[in-house]
């Protein structure tokens, strides 16, 4: 299965997320269990996030249906 613009995007920003938590805590193993609970809700809101924009883009790129003029203005 090809790999989305989407689906590359969220994985480079949790890798992101996860080193920049490893760094915190200064360990480079598994992370505990309530930061890898963040990172799967992050992930869910981070891809709600790309379908707005992308829902939004989508609905933009469509012309808009004219509207009829009242003539008794």
């Amino acid at each position: 299965m090809a790999k989305t613009y989407r689906d590359a995007a969220i994985e480079q920003m949790i890798a992101t997320v996860e080193e920049a938590m490893s760094g915190v805590i200064d360990w480079w193993g598994e992370l505990p269990m309530p930061m890898n609970e963040a990172i799967d809700s992050f992930r869910v809101k981070l891809g709600a996030a790309i379908d707005s924009v992308e829902f939004v883009k989508r609905a933009l790129d469509r012309p808009a249906r004219e509207t009829p003029q009242r003539k008794d203005r």
